[in-house]
């Protein structure tokens, strides 16, 4: 299988700023292995219907990268990065956000 493109929304790269050198290096190493494997996240249900979350620690904290399959999950081309976060309020948000 081909790595797939990587698009990011403005919502992500402000999160991503915030973070700390060595934490973007481990969510680089995440979107790579997305890019890699899009079938690595659990497909969400209901309202986030066709949103795929990966879960990964920083610093033991579980982080939660919310992304989706362009054009469609059974053919992607491209990874829309959505959101990056920690558990609380992130599915809320994420909703907000779509």
């Amino acid at each position: 299988m081909t790595v797939l493109d990587v698009l990011v929304t403005p919502n992500f790269i402000k999160t991503v700023k915030k973070l700390r050198a060595k934490d973007k290096a481990i969510v680089d190493k995440a979107v790579k292995a997305i890019a890699n494997d899009p079938t690595i996240g659990e497909e969400k249900k209901g309202d986030l219907a066709g949103i795929f979350v990966h879960k990964f620690k920083i610093n033991k904290q579980e982080i939660l990268l919310a992304y989706q399959l362009h054009p469609t999950k059974f053919q992607p081309i491209s990874v829309v990065l959505l959101s990056l976060g920690s558990h609380e309020n992130f599915y809320a948000e994420l909703k907000r956000q779509n």
